[in-house]
């Protein structure tokens, strides 16, 4: 099943009301919906796919079709395409989904905020673990957007709709700790550079199956989605042509019988990235299970340390990941803003 990113899903937000929108049913027996549709004319010159519909879907960026490319939602003449397919006169170019198209309405909720600071220019949360932070595929609501929507509900200036609003970065459900959201356009446009330059301070903790060696170490992969499932990511060879360069910094903090407690600093910002490179190295993170860390993969399974590690999934039953620490220069004042998040209360493994 084809899960492309937040961002391939809003693509899905300026659409044509009067498209016809036919299902394709795959070889693998997926039921595709066709959301966009073009087709070259007779006279049309090889040009990338990419740049083929960036020009043709309004208010689409390049790194979003991009991602729908990469998600296996672009396809010519019936087929998947990378963004670098060359488009020929008379290919058929559609863009598809696992589900209908919908009408994208962000709407208010009264979600609790904890928010640990906010001016006039930015905003920074603390999201809990299990809260989706943008709207997407099965998660039309309930999530950190809907919340901001009712947050600045009486400020006439915020428009979470206006994507020269709000959000600059993202992190995973499952994940706990610190996002930055901007109020203004400037400030996204500032801190998204910053973001883009990696002059940010991120720190990650994370719970790991087993013992690292060395303690303290540098992963660098490429990452992109894996061939084998699609709700992964895979780490392939740095320098090539699969994937998108991603660089983790990790040192272990303490260590445990049979986990440790690692400190990861990012210098890329890839989806999934900690959780993919931490189980590349062969450490995948305690309780991930999407890749492999819900199971017991240190020490004999008996009956009394079976229920024990049950217990403790019981007790992080998602990904023990947390962004701890947030840094960055106040997109107004040039101030060195820096914020850190306690670690999640009631989780024996964080101590």
């Amino acid at each position: 099943m084809i899960e492309p990113d937040a961002d391939v899903q809003r693509i899905e937000t300026e659409l044509n009301p009067d498209l016809v929108e036919p299902t394709i049913v795959t070889a693998e027996g997926v039921e595709l919906y066709e959301h966009f549709r073009f087709e070259a004319d007779k006279g049309q010159e090889l040009l990338r796919v990419d740049k083929f519909l960036v020009t043709r879907i309004p208010k689409s960026s390049r790194n979003r079709i991009q991602q729908a490319a990469d998600a296996g939602c672009i396809l010519v003449n019936g087929r998947p395409v990378k963004s670098n397919y060359r488009v020929k006169p008379l290919d058929v170019v559609q863009i598809v989904m696992d589900r209908p198209r919908y009408e994208f309405e962000i709407l208010a909720q009264d979600i609790p905020l904890d928010i640990v600071y906010e001016d006039d220019t930015v905003l920074v949360v603390n999201k809990p673990a299990g809260l989706v932070v943008h709207p997407g595929h099965g998660n039309y609501s309930g999530t950190l957007v809907n919340a901001l929507a009712w947050h600045f509900k009486d400020n006439p200036d915020y428009d979470v709709t206006d994507p020269r609003l709000g959000l600059v970065h993202r992190i995973d459900k499952d994940t706990s700790g610190l996002l930055v959201v901007a109020k203004t356009p400037d400030a996204k446009t500032a801190l998204g550079r910053q973001f883009f330059n990696k002059t940010t301070q991120r720190e990650y903790l994370a719970v790991v199956w087993g013992h690292p060696s060395p303690a303290d170490g540098r992963i660098e992969g490429n990452i992109g989605r894996s061939i084998r499932d699609r709700l992964q990511m895979a780490v392939y060879p740095p320098g090539g042509d699969t994937g998108k360069p991603a660089v983790t910094h990790y040192s272990t903090v303490e260590s445990f019988a049979y986990t440790s407690l690692v400190k990861c600093v990012l210098e890329t910002g890839r989806t999934h990235q900690i959780r993919a490179h931490m189980r590349h190295i062969g450490h995948p993170l305690f309780s991930d299970a999407r890749y492999g860390g819900d199971q017991i993969l240190r020490g004999l399974k008996t009956a009394k340390y079976t229920q024990f590690v049950q217990n403790c999934f019981e007790l992080c039953p998602r990904q023990a990941l947390h962004a701890r620490t947030l840094g960055f220069r106040h997109p107004k004042t040039g101030q060195e803003m820096f914020f850190t998040a306690p670690r999640p209360p009631g989780l024996w493994l964080w101590h």
